[in-house]
């Protein structure tokens, strides 16, 4: 199993390594180049111009591993096609997205309601993949043999986790790296938990996806040469949530993801605070901004966060293999 987890990651991360030279040059040409919103950083105006959608690079690599090498060994399963298809039709979403407000010209991309529903149509997608072929819809307890049977309100948890972790990816994608950096991190720790649970195609996947983005890692270190955009955002989000549902360790993800789960907190609160008080609780949200204007360095709230996410990562798989 190990030998097969490896050549995946190792292909993927070749494969990006390989193909982002490329990649870069033509989106270039294309003008397919970030806009940068107006309420951010000021420092971060800079950085206008730079290449986006670079998530379609990963993507591909990823996709590409996935198929080949499950396929090869028999590890084409249906939980390794439902993560494929998740991984896909995210990607899809944000690249609608990102090619609207790139192309288009048009800054905020898919209104709220079309990102939305799109998402929930996935998500009900997957939910029905996995009633047919038998799934438990009974929902784990970190660090317990317990668990709370759903049934069939389980497709709730399902809508609510996928379009939740989608999101909150997304909000993260703010810095040069720290998706990148943190969503390797993520998806290692579910690689573990699944090659302890003996599911290869699994494994392989979220390996897959480490290697892809840890070779896209490579580009997208501040200060980054392209952005992985909504392209890249959602489709791991979305990922990331259904490894977690796969491995029925569906509320852990909120220890690994802990640094996905404090953004998004981040901004609920500052949105709540001034609705409610017209007072703000950090300088900007989601919160790595205002570790930024505090006069934090970009890279340093880029490492501390990752530190942050190996931390909340190594201490959930040891609490959960005690």
């Amino acid at each position: 199993m190990e030998g097969i987890i490896l050549f995946g990651f190792g292909i993927a991360l070749i494969m990006t390594i390989a193909l982002m030279p490329v990649f870069i040059p033509l989106l270039k040409r294309m003008k397919f180049g970030q806009s940068i919103r107006e309420e951010g950083p000021e420092s971060h105006m800079k950085k206008t111009g730079t290449p986006t959608m670079g998530g379609l690079v990963f993507l591909i690599s990823i996709i590409v591993t996935v198929l080949l090498v499950a396929a090869f060994n028999g590890e084409l399963t249906t939980p390794v096609v439902i993560l494929l298809m998740v991984l896909f039709g995210y990607g899809l979403i944000g690249f609608l997205d990102d090619f609207i407000k790139v192309v288009l010209k048009r800054n905020l991309g898919l209104t709220s309601l079309q990102k939305l529903l799109a998402q929930i149509v996935i998500a009900v997608l997957s939910f029905f993949l996995l009633r047919a072929n038998g799934f438990d819809t009974a929902l784990g307890i970190p660090f317990t043999e317990a668990s709370i049977e759903l049934g069939w309100v389980y497709v709730l948890f399902i809508v609510f986790w996928l379009v939740g972790f989608s999101n909150a990816v997304n909000l993260t994608d703010g810095l040069d790296g720290l998706v990148a950096g943190t969503a390797s991190i993520a998806f290692i720790a579910f690689g573990i938990l699944a090659m302890i649970q003996e599911q290869t195609g699994i494994a392989l996947f979220t390996f897959a996806v480490a290697g892809g983005l840890i070779g896209f890692l490579v580009f997208n270190k501040y200060p980054a040469k392209v952005f992985m955009g909504d392209t890249g955002s959602l489709a791991l989000g979305g990922a990331l949530a259904m490894v977690s549902i796969l491995l029925k360790q569906e509320l852990l993800l909120l220890l690994i993801g802990l640094v996905f789960v404090i953004e998004t907190a981040s901004v609920i609160l500052q949105v709540g605070s001034f609705k409610l008080r017209k007072k703000r609780i950090f300088k900007m949200s989601p919160i790595h901004h205002h570790f930024e204007l505090s006069g934090w360095s970009e890279w340093k709230v880029v490492t501390v966060f990752w530190g942050v996410g190996f931390i909340s990562a190594a201490i959930a798989l040891l609490l959960e293999v005690m």
